[in-house]
């Protein structure tokens, strides 16, 4: 999760939301990544999803069997569903998401029944410091357009 939290505050240095992701096989860190929407001017840019095609690409397959995705913030539906999609065995993350998580947050797409493939969940590693990251980034957000930043 270290790693992640280094992605994250990469992003929120460029203003972009602070979301990192690493993912790791074999003990091996094989791809990292940090939000680029912004940047890329491309709202599928989200770090785990950035993370997940880099690793696929390292692997030489989109079957991420035996991975393990840490990342700062539950991920969101999209997110959720490429790592169901990739078969990513494991997902770790800092900092739930009640209206948009997609890991037990809002909904749990990474366990889905329906889905042909089931991910194994842990959140809450580090959240005070994942959670922390984001609410001074949005926290900034507001009161550089004038919001008062409550």
């Amino acid at each position: 999760m270290d790693e992640a939290l280094r992605q994250a505050r990469k992003a929120g240095a460029k203003g972009e939301v602070p979301v990192g992701a690493v993912l790791v096989m074999g003990g091996r860190v094989v791809a990292k990544a940090h939000n680029q929407v912004e940047e890329l001017k491309d709202a599928t840019a989200h770090a785990e999803m950035l993370a997940v095609t880099a690793a696929a690409g390292e692997a030489g397959n989109w079957r991420l069997n035996e991975a393990t995705l840490y990342v700062t913030k539950e991920p969101c539906p999209m997110c959720a569903g490429a790592m169901a999609l990739s078969r990513i065995k494991r997902v770790v993350y800092g900092a739930a998401d009640p209206r948009m998580g997609a890991a037990g947050g809002a909904l749990n797409i990474l366990q889905f029944e329906g889905m042909n493939h089931r991910c194994e969940v842990r959140g809450g590693i580090r959240a005070e410091e994942c959670r922390d990251l984001l609410r001074e980034f949005f926290q900034k957000q507001r009161t550089e357009k004038g919001g008062g930043g409550k």
